[in-house]
């Protein structure tokens, strides 16, 4: 049988583990990107910081900033 505190130790630590799993997963689904549908309806994703991604980021904002409702 485990001493008490290790089990609490244990316990405490696991609950760390995943909360900072859950973090690093938001953290990296929150980061901008650009959906591009291709021929043969083929998607990729492109990062905005990668070449083709800077611009299409800012033409896609333009155009939503041009969409969004006035007021």
């Amino acid at each position: 049988m485990q001493k008490p505190n290790r089990f609490l130790l244990d316990r405490v630590a696991s609950y760390a583990e995943e909360g900072s799993a859950y973090l690093r997963r938001r953290r990296i689904r929150s980061q901008p990107f650009v959906r591009v549908w291709r021929e043969g309806e083929a998607v990729e994703a492109v990062a905005i910081d990668d070449e083709p991604g800077s611009p299409l980021f800012a033409t896609a904002q333009a155009l939503i900033e041009e969409a969004r409702p006035e007021g």
